[in-house]
Parts: C-alpha cells; structure tokens; sequence
C-alpha cells in the first residue's frame, strides 16, 4: 500500500474542506510554523486528538564504537520527540 503524497493530502482536504489546495496549502504551512514557534519559546506543542511535539533533554552517556569497540563519549543534547495522543492510538489501532 502506497503512502499519500503532500499533493494527494492537499487534494483530499481540499474536497472534504470545500476550499482550494491552495489555501489548504497555505493552512498546512501556517500550521507548522506555529508548531516550530511554540516548540522553540515553550518546549511543547499540542495538536489536539493527534499528538504532542515535546523539547526533551538527553543526558551525557558513554557509547560504543561498532566497528572498533571503543568507548566513546556521547554528549548531551536537545531533542524533538512527538508523542502520540490516546484518541489517535485508540483509532488506529
């Protein structure tokens, strides 16, 4: 089973919404800045009934190299992780 395209996407929303893909287009992109914005200056957004994207903090921790085996060290980071909502999980699976 192929994946839906961005195209394919914008064409369905398009037809159930009674708008152009256009404007559909336009909605999406607004949608994901507003996402990146709110991640940025508050560490979390939620998209109700869909799912949460989360700042988080890994901590320092020690590795190792596949190939050689050696010990390497991992450095802390900042990462993004999205966390599904029970209502999505619940209708999908």
């Amino acid at each position: 089973m192929a994946k839906m395209t961005k195209s394919q996407i914008l064409e369905a929303m398009a037809n159930a919404m009674q708008v152009s893909k256009k404007e559909v287009n336009h909605f999406f992109d607004e949608l994901t800045t507003l996402g990146h914005k709110e991640v940025k200056r508050n560490g979390e957004f939620t998209l109700p009934g869909f799912g949460k994207m989360v700042k988080a903090q890994r901590k320092a921790r020690q590795g190792r190299n596949p190939a050689t085996g050696a010990t390497i060290n991992i450095p802390a980071k900042t990462v993004v992780k999205f966390r599904l909502s029970k209502a999505a999980k619940d209708a999908v699976l």
